[in-house]
């Protein structure tokens, strides 16, 4: 008989019971005999026990954790030992602690704590661990069109109390919105935000993702919150029609038709997305920043609105059309 201590741990993969080596360090994973997911051998840092790995990053990893004193599930990211003397990563992990612990929004992932343990820094978070939009897209090729106008107006929402603490966020994407077990999307990753109060030109392409990026960031022109809202409406443009707003075989070419490339508006790509909805994204991807929605509120009000005309018309079974001369009817099916 093997002198091995076992330990029970519950898999992250299929909710079951299993035993593993106790002799495992902690964090390293052995697969789950009824599933074969990766069952983590727990760690315990501080009143937190992290119990599985949710996903990996450039500053750290993220694990699902147990608050033993709370009682409640969370995350914790752990910063990679290797980066502890890199100042720039250090101070852009500080920043995204300090930038999501100013803001208190439901739409907004929440800080609860950032620590040092044993020499390992770490950050505690609300937990969100029901997959990003870039997981659904992939997933699915496209989301209802309901859904993507509630992740839309719920994210811009966020948006707006970030400006209104003077932040941007710089790197809107659907990476970036993860939602929770009540299917909440949650912005995180405040990692490249600044001060709106200090004027700045953007200084790469690269601060931000090329199939989001905004014109203006291109052109080396100063960063403004549209610049975000861009962001966002290539997040929601890809997410309702599964295809982002531009595609080029070279990132010079795709950020070159972020500037200069005619966007095709989603219902040409897809007719069965409403006009109301189509209208609006097509204004906040606007070339110039002065044709898009000048207010956060504005954007939401139309994507409101365009949500209300869509339940309408799923309701009676309506569908919206615009005429040459941009006037929206309604016909009902047969």
């Amino acid at each position: 008989m093997s002198d091995t201590t076992l330990k029970m741990v519950t898999c992250s993969g299929c909710e079951s019971r299993a035993f593993i080596p106790g002799d495992l360090p902690p964090l390293s994973t052995v697969p789950c005999s009824k599933c074969g997911h990766p069952i983590m051998m727990p760690m315990r840092i501080r009143q937190f026990e992290l119990r599985s790995k949710i996903a990996s990053g450039g500053h750290g990893k993220v694990y699902r954790a147990w608050d033993t004193v709370l009682q409640r599930l969370v995350a914790i990211k752990l910063m990679r030992k290797e980066l502890e003397n890199d100042s720039v990563a250090l101070e852009s992990f500080y920043k995204e602690a300090r930038a999501c612990a100013s803001l208190n929004h439901t739409n907004i992932i929440h800080i609860y704590a950032f620590d040092e343990f044993e020499g390992q820094r770490y950050l505690v978070m609300e937990l969100a661990d029901r997959g990003s939009l870039d997981n659904r897209i992939e997933q699915n090729q496209r989301l209802p069109e309901l859904k993507v106008l509630d992740v839309g107006i719920k994210i811009a929402s966020a948006l707006d109390l970030a400006l209104r603490h003077s932040l941007l966020h710089r790197d809107i994407k659907p990476g970036n919105i993860l939602f929770n077990a009540d299917d909440e999307p949650k912005l995180v990753d405040f990692g490249l935000a600044r001060s709106t109060e200090v004027e700045h030109e953007s200084s790469s392409v690269t601060e931000g993702t090329p199939y989001y990026v905004a014109p203006e960031k291109i052109k080396r022109e100063p960063e403004t919150f549209l610049s975000d809202m861009y962001s966002l409406g290539c997040t929601l443009y890809h997410a309702l029609t599964g295809h982002v707003p531009f595609e080029a075989p070279t990132v010079e070419e795709l950020v070159a038709a972020h500037v200069h490339t005619a966007l095709t508006p989603p219902n040409a790509v897809l007719p069965e997305i409403t006009a109301p909805t189509s209208d609006a994204l097509v204004k906040v991807l606007a070339k110039s920043p002065a044709d898009r929605f000048l207010s956060y509120d504005e954007f939401r009000v139309s994507l409101e609105m365009a949500r209300s005309q869509l339940l309408i018309a799923q309701s009676t079974g309506a569908i919206a059309t615009k005429s040459p001369k941009g006037k929206t009817s309604w016909w009902r099916r047969a």
